[in-house]
């Protein structure tokens, strides 16, 4: 069984929300939704999926300033959507044993707008440690986001959220 698909459909549900019914111009997500990243990246960064640069550079900017490691990865939609199809349903929910962090990032993917910014950003690796547990990790990349963004919006007189 792979219990990550499952958590992929809550995720899923939450971007539909965000999106749809809260109006986010931008959306970040994170998850520790692969074990494939911690494979690739290891404990001490989490992965970044997204086809938008300015919002890359952005969490990468703010990667440094909190300390929550961060590192861009590919998120390639032709060689990796056909792990994806199925023969039952619209899509599936998880890809196959090769390039399974991105088939993650790009099943999240589906589910924004094609235009909006997104970002996938998979915790697995950095959000806990064996010996002390829990981490925080991404709470302090989150908050500098948001902060900025309130920054950005105040600066062009945007009420936010009305």
């Amino acid at each position: 069984a792979d219990d990550d698909a499952e958590g992929f459909l809550t995720i899923a549900d939450a971007l539909v929300y965000a999106e749809k019914e809260v109006g986010c111009k931008e959306i970040i997500e994170l998850s520790a939704s692969t074990g494939a990243c911690m494979v690739i990246l290891g404990t001490g960064y989490a992965g970044v999926f997204t086809q938008n640069n300015d919002l890359a550079d952005e969490i990468e900017s703010i990667s440094k300033v909190t300390g929550d490691n961060t590192w861009r990865m590919p998120l390639v939609e032709n060689e990796y959507n056909s792990k994806l199809r199925s023969r039952v349903a619209d899509i599936k929910n998880c890809g196959t044993r090769y390039g399974g962090a991105i088939t993650a990032g790009l099943f999240l993917k589906k589910f924004v707008k094609k235009k909006r910014p997104f970002a996938h950003i998979d915790i697995a690796g950095p959000v806990w440690k064996e010996n002390t547990g829990a981490t925080g990790f991404g709470a302090k990349l989150v908050t500098e986001w948001v902060c900025r963004k309130g920054r950005k919006d105040e600066i062009l007189g945007i009420v936010v959220g009305a």
